[in-house]
């Protein structure tokens, strides 16, 4: 496995990458995955109570190997180093998502999806030691967003939209606020930070 890659450079707050994604399919799996009964039970709070107000869950997507058997709490939340990560059973019903994770030339730890529900909020806060300067990445794509929705990092609002892929400094202070009448739904990936990741972020797409 190739080594994270340490960032001394001023560090960009976010940056959207080059992906092709098929929203569409995308949004399908999502609706399926949530009228799943067997599923639907595997969607469990985020652990961070005082991180938030209202409504934010999380469907585990990807786990430490030592979890693939555990209780989603902690297949979704479990923190620990190495690299023994495995795709949990639901993903073999998402090929739209397994084909955004094989365009990512980089090693692939977490993954989750995450619901901020209508009217709720995520405070400012840290997650420490994430971003490429600490060969972390966390990586969005947004499957259900709306113009209600406010993602601010460093005081800044990142332009994401449906169906595209960000990089955001989640080592920043960062804040969410879904201020519409739908859930917001989120693909999330943890990466790590390797050559090619880091150029990607470096290069990322203009914004139109």
């Amino acid at each position: 496995m190739e080594n994270p890659v340490a960032v001394s450079s001023p560090e960009v707050s976010f940056a959207r990458l080059a992906c092709v994604i098929r929203l569409t399919a995308l949004q399908a799996e999502v609706e399926s995955l949530l009228h799943l009964s067997q599923v639907a039970e595997t969607w469990v709070d985020h652990v961070n109570k005082n991180d938030y107000r209202g409504g934010w869950d999380v469907l585990p997507l990807r786990c430490q190997r030592q979890h693939l058997s555990a209780h989603p709490i902690l297949q979704g939340f479990a923190i620990a180093n190495g690299d023994d990560w495995e795709n949990l059973p639901v993903l073999e019903q998402c090929p739209a998502i397994a084909a955004i994770f094989n365009q990512l030339q980089c090693p692939i730890k977490a993954a989750r999806l995450m619901r901020l529900k209508a009217g709720a909020e995520i405070k400012p806060h840290r997650d420490q030691g994430l971003s490429i300067a600490y060969g972390e990445a966390r990586l969005h794509v947004p499957i259900y967003t709306s113009a209600d929705v406010s993602f601010i990092v460093d005081n800044k609002i990142v332009p994401m939209d449906a169906g595209e892929l960000w990089y955001f400094n989640a080592d920043q202070t960062h804040e969410v606020y879904n201020y519409g009448s739908e859930d917001r739904i989120n693909l999330v990936i943890d990466c790590v930070a390797n050559n090619w990741l880091c150029n990607a972020i470096a290069t990322g797409v203009p914004n139109a």
